[in-house]
């Protein structure tokens, strides 16, 4: 019996053995298949992880000859433990391993968006769910505005008549604006209302979206069509317009876009260049060549506002990245918090946040308050636009930091689903796999659009209605469609080149 409890713990620490080592072969055929390290560090670790495993055999035969008893079975012990927790490791590094390449699969290739319609009440209403109206249906007028169409909204109501089992008797208020009067007055109990022009019920009633609630909605998918252009992001200078647009929910809704940035990069000079254009600013669609604000473009799709700001900046945009109210909310609680630094003391229109001069502890909420917030500030839109990019590098600041590998979960979890890209999991894979080879430090360069700010009643989208609007600086404008030119050439950028444009 004695001696078959010796075979029996001797095989056991070779099975012990035999499963670390084809979990190191699984694991480095996984790392391998990724192709996100570079080949000198990937041999580094396959000589690692071989080291280790001869290092254990010979612990565990070495373990075996030991001639005192005592010592014998502490070593046969201490090496299985040791060999379990190695085992145990690899299991972890590629568990990990594999959500990250889930999330990127997950996040990029995006080529739908969705057009959201709602069925919207008062927030003080007595409704509070899709069928506490189905009793007074009958008796009731369901708003709506045909000005941008009707063939969504009528879908919309279709599914929603299915869900209840009425008929929607609807009353047309032809433009979206009447729409938002007849809702303010308490004319109508509900609206159905396309998302995607949403910021036309404001014309008159500005911030009445936080006055309504959604009781359903219907979403559908719509292709995007391909206006941009791919490249070898590691060779050659590339273009990725990013922005944030004004919802919840999922980011592949059509809004209004509140954050505009063109990011124009340099992988061969190592340069970034962060373009901050206002939602206010003054554009021609390139739909139709009417003159709109930038951030209505987005009411009809990404692949507008895309076009508009190629040709309005004179570029080529090579991809896009999109993410919205939940996704900056949900990222940075995933951070544990972002730290922002106020030039100015303020309270947020949203949330009633009051922010000091100086630094600032934020949470998710109250740095999306921070950043949208307009109305309180001297400048206006020029001072969001500054805010936006001190967000942005506060969240930059963090996410590098060393701490975001215990929140590592948590920040993919938030990311995925808040956050989506054109850019190819590949794409992004071969610019970690450049950094990682070079190690090379990057040079971030800010600039804002600026202008002067203008009433306008001329508007492509609200036209007879009144817009703030942003008159764009010539000067300003050529200023920086000239720097682009040198990032597309190959160029490198110089502090005397952005002189007068920084918007941070």
């Amino acid at each position: 019996m004695k001696k078959k409890s010796v075979v029996t713990k001797f095989l056991s620490r070779r099975i012990l053995l035999l499963i670390q080592l084809i979990i190191s072969i699984v694991f480095l055929g996984y790392i391998y298949y990724l192709k996100m390290l570079p080949m000198k560090y990937y041999l580094i670790l396959v000589g690692i992880i071989a080291l280790l495993w001869f290092f254990m055999s010979f612990f565990i035969k070495y373990g075996i000859k030991k001639k005192k008893k005592e010592n014998k079975y502490g070593m046969l012990i201490f090496s299985k433990l040791l060999s379990l927790v190695l085992s145990i490791s690899l299991i972890i590094v590629s568990v990990m391993a594999f959500k990250g390449n889930s999330f990127l699969s997950n996040i990029t290739g995006s080529l739908t968006q969705t057009r959201v319609i709602s069925l919207y009440v008062k927030k003080e209403s007595k409704y509070k769910k899709l069928l506490d109206i189905q009793k007074d249906l009958k008796k009731m007028k369901v708003g709506i505005a045909s000005e941008k169409g009707t063939k969504n909204i009528n879908t919309a109501i279709a599914e929603m008549e299915d869900a209840t089992g009425e008929e929607f008797k609807t009353k047309d208020y032809k433009d979206y604006s009447a729409l938002g009067d007849a809702i303010d007055a308490g004319k109508i109990d509900v609206a159905v209302v396309d998302n995607s022009y949403s910021a036309l019920l404001e014309a008159n009633h500005e911030g009445m979206d936080d006055g309504l609630r959604s009781l359903y909605q219907v979403e559908i998918e719509e292709q995007v069509q391909s206006v941009t252009q791919k490249t070898d992001v590691t060779e050659k200078p590339f273009i990725v317009y990013l922005t944030g647009i004004d919802t919840y929910g999922t980011v592949s809704a059509i809004s209004r876009a509140d954050v505009n940035l063109a990011v124009c990069v340099s992988p061969k000079q190592k340069q970034i260049l962060m373009i901050s254009i206002p939602r206010d600013t003054q554009v021609n669609l390139h739909r139709n060549g009417k003159m709109d604000k930038l951030t209505h473009s987005a009411m009809y799709g990404i692949d507008e506002t895309i076009s508009t700001i190629e040709d309005f900046l004179e570029l080529k945009v090579n991809y896009y990245a999109k993410t919205n109210f939940s996704g900056i909310t949900n990222i940075i609680d995933a951070l544990g918090g972002v730290t922002i630094d106020s030039p100015y003391s303020f309270k947020t229109l949203h949330g009633n946040y009051k922010i000091v001069k100086g630094k600032n502890e934020m949470d998710g909420n109250k740095a999306l308050c921070f950043v949208r917030e307009r109305h309180a500030l001297p400048n206006g839109d020029f001072d969001r636009g500054r805010n936006q990019q001190r967000l942005l590098k506060a969240m930059i600041s963090k996410a590098i930091s060393p701490k975001i590998i215990t929140n590592y979960s948590q920040i993919l979890q938030a990311v995925e689903g808040c956050f989506e890209t054109n850019m190819t999991s590949d794409e992004i894979k071969s610019l970690v796999y450049m950094q990682l080879d070079d190690m090379a430090k990057w040079e971030t360069f800010n600039v804002q659009l600026s202008g002067d700010p203008e009433i306008s009643y001329k508007t492509y989208s609200m036209k007879g209605k009144k817009c703030y609007t942003m008159v764009p600086s010539k000067k300003s404008l050529n200023s920086i469609i000239k720097i682009i030119n040198k990032v597309e050439n190959g160029e490198r950028i110089k502090e005397k080149d952005i002189k007068g444009l920084q918007g941070a």
